[in-house]
């Protein structure tokens, strides 16, 4: 055998015994991976607190998938309290084995991972640094074993859908929220006095608006806004509400109607599915689960493993938000895009990811290394790891236009080079440095500005 081999053309001989190396690995088919521990003493497997976006839907929902792939049966879900749930299911020996899931706002996760009362905090916005500090003793949380992506949401901004108000920019936005524009009239609409609701104060979804809408403009929430815990309960009174004007997830928008919304010089964009995938969408923002470096229960890991496997980021999708799973998306030729980019758009697909750096780093952030084993993956499964794709840098607008240049080829470079380590050999690498920016060129549009697009022939 071995000498036949030996006699194959060198590409034969070589896929041969990859298949062949590669059996060797490959898990028995009869063989399963240990169930998880249930505790005897009937007390939860798991304990999540934090966000209402994550834990009023899609939280309980990775639970029943999790408890599901773990072989439970009878799984069933009831309400506690005011936004929080018991999911439970029973073993093969009738056991009953359950997860608490409480959403009273992000800030309450990081509360409970301190003080021990869960092991996983849901959270619908990247951590503070005071939390971060507070929870240091227990390790880095910021790290991407600690900090885990499971989702994309936007935050739509939402009015009565008899309103005829088609769009809004984030200037006027802020103006609004702050009490400043205080009636239809001076949008150039009609209706008289405009009423405001907002999420409450422990709410990530809050702090995303604040920090994206209001803070970045040296403004603060007008005292007459109506604040509500649950995000489905706040957009159902928008919708019956002529006058009113609120935000939030995507996933909560029901019977009141999403506006566009620009940032900066860039185009007014709808909440869609396609540009909150590649955060492009002015209010896009991302969905945490937090654990700690260190943390002991095997449950809390597998819950993060769940989320981010196909099936749970299939979940994700059915549950109103935005899965990380690639996929192209349409990408209409525009006579005002630069000439190599309209070529693009003519001959490739653009991919619903964009990588993104961490502040102040050349380095990817937590996301954009996920989000290389997953184009890697996607890549591979579509046989197109050799010459079939084209990394697109872009920055921030400075006052050198070819620096700019540079350090978005740059960017472009650092994930061909992530890429490489999975086998992946793009066929373009290019940098249009400030062109097509997504938001403004302040501090929190240049992190969004400075991206990585995919395009695939």
């Amino acid at each position: 055998m071995t000498r036949a081999l030996l006699s194959w053309p060198t590409g034969l001989r070589r896929l041969a015994l990859g298949l062949f190396l590669g059996s060797l690995f490959l898990p028995s088919p009869r063989l399963r991976a240990a169930p998880l521990p249930i505790p005897a003493d009937g007390s939860p497997l798991l304990r999540i607190q934090g966000s209402n976006t994550l834990g009023a839907k899609l939280g309980p929902a990775l639970v029943r998938g999790l408890l599901e792939e773990q072989g439970l049966v009878s799984l069933h879900e009831e309400a506690v309290a005011e936004n929080e749930w018991k999911v439970s299911g029973r073993d093969v020996q009738g056991r009953e084995a359950w997860v608490q899931v409480a959403a009273h706002g992000s800030g309450t996760g990081f509360t409970a991972l301190l003080a021990g009362s869960a092991e996983l905090a849901a959270s619908s916005r990247p951590i503070k640094d005071s939390e971060a500090l507070a929870l240091a003793g227990a390790g880095d949380m910021r790290t991407e074993r600690a900090e885990q992506v499971v989702a994309i949401d936007g935050l739509a901004i939402i009015v009565h859908p008899g309103n005829p108000l088609a769009s809004l920019d984030s200037e006027r936005l802020a103006r609004i929220f702050a009490g400043e524009a205080k009636t239809w009239e001076e949008l150039g609409g009609q209706g008289g006095a405009i009423h405001l609701y907002v999420r409450d104060e422990r709410s990530g979804t809050y702090d995303t608006f604040k920090e994206l809408v209001l803070a970045t403009r040296g403004k603060a929430l007008a005292a007459s806004a109506r604040r509500y815990e649950s995000s489905d309960k706040l957009a159902a009174s928008v919708a019956l509400d002529p006058q009113g004007i609120g935000f939030v997830g995507v996933a909560s928008v029901g019977a009141a109607r999403a506006l566009d919304l620009a940032d900066g010089p860039a185009r007014a964009m709808p909440p869609s599915t396609a540009l909150i995938a590649t955060e492009d969408y002015p209010l896009s923002r991302r969905l945490y689960f937090y654990i700690k470096p260190g943390e002991p229960n095997p449950w809390a890991q597998a819950l993060i493993n769940f989320a981010q496997s196909p099936r749970g980021q299939a979940l994700v999708a059915q549950n109103g938000f935005v899965a990380q799973t690639l996929q192209a998306i349409e990408s209409p030729s525009d006579p005002r895009m630069p000439a190599t980019y309209r070529r693009l758009a003519g001959e490739a697909r653009r991919l619903s990811v964009n990588f993104r750096f961490q502040e102040g780093s050349a380095s990817l952030d937590n996301k954009a290394r996920q989000d290389v084993q997953r184009l890697v993956d996607y890549l591979g499964a579509q046989g197109k790891l050799q010459g079939r794709v084209a990394l697109v840098g872009f920055g921030d607008a400075k006052t050198d236009p070819q620096r700019a240049t540079l350090l978005s080829k740059l960017r472009a470079m650092a994930v061909r080079r992530e890429l490489a380590r999975g086998g992946v050999v793009p066929r373009e690498v290019m940098g249009l440095g400030d062109e097509l920016p997504v938001a403004a060129n302040d501090d929190g549009g240049r992190y969004r500005n400075r991206r990585v697009e995919v395009w695939l022939y």
